[in-house]
């Protein structure tokens, strides 16, 4: 069964159509890039996707492995859409914290191994606030990591890095994907798809085309 499949969906946004009758499927250990130009929905594909939207006509499911009894939204997903709110006076790591014990399924060894594999330091004091784009970043991809899911959903997860932070996200991606981690992302830069993924689907003409 795939992980997540989309039947027939169809989503408009604030009036504009924005998918008509899309069929996707993202299997176990795939790594899928969607790309499109600014305004194409990307970001909108993605909550569909996680199930934080629902489509006006057509289904959304999620392997039933990938949920927990009683909730609508996967729990072994890594998320990154757009970029996540945080308590701007704190620390990175006292933010991790705090998402950390949503779920309580890892400590401050596994937070701060997150954080330095992506070049933060988890005893910086700076408060988020003060972050460069940068580190709010690699903070970002801190969360949907930490906490080794076995699927990623990354919206533009190479925004704002520097060459080197790039390189070592792509080494950190292929890596995950080699254990069997599934990956979907997008970026704007046809580099990293060319790179990175193993299945393509540009959007045009409001659906998917596999490339």
């Amino acid at each position: 069964m795939p992980i997540i499949t989309l039947d027939a969906v169809s989503k408009a946004y604030q009036g504009r159509p924005l998918y008509r009758n899309v069929n996707l499927e993202v299997n176990e250990g795939d790594f899928v890039s969607f790309s499109g130009p600014n305004g194409s929905g990307k970001s909108v594909l993605f909550r569909l996707m996680c199930r934080f939207l629902s489509p006006d006509t057509g289904t959304v499911t999620i392997d039933p492995r990938f949920m927990s009894r009683g909730r609508s939204f996967p729990e072994s997903f890594g998320i990154l859409i757009d970029r996540p709110g945080y308590l701007p006076s704190r620390t990175g790591i006292d933010n991790l914290r705090e998402l950390a014990a949503i779920r309580g399924v890892i400590g401050d060894d596994e937070i701060r191994a997150t954080l330095e594999s992506l070049g933060l330091d988890p005893a910086l004091k700076q408060r988020v606030r003060q972050y460069s784009l940068g580190m709010k970043q690699k903070l970002a991809l801190a969360q949907a990591f930490m906490e080794s899911p076995k699927v990623l959903i990354l919206d533009e997860p190479f925004n704002a890095l520097d060459a080197d932070a790039v390189a070592n996200v792509k080494a950190m991606l292929r890596a995950l994907n080699e254990q069997g981690v599934t990956i979907v992302f997008t970026s704007h830069n046809a580099q990293d798809v060319e790179e990175l993924a193993k299945k393509r689907y540009p959007i045009e003409n409001e659906t998917l085309v596999a490339a």
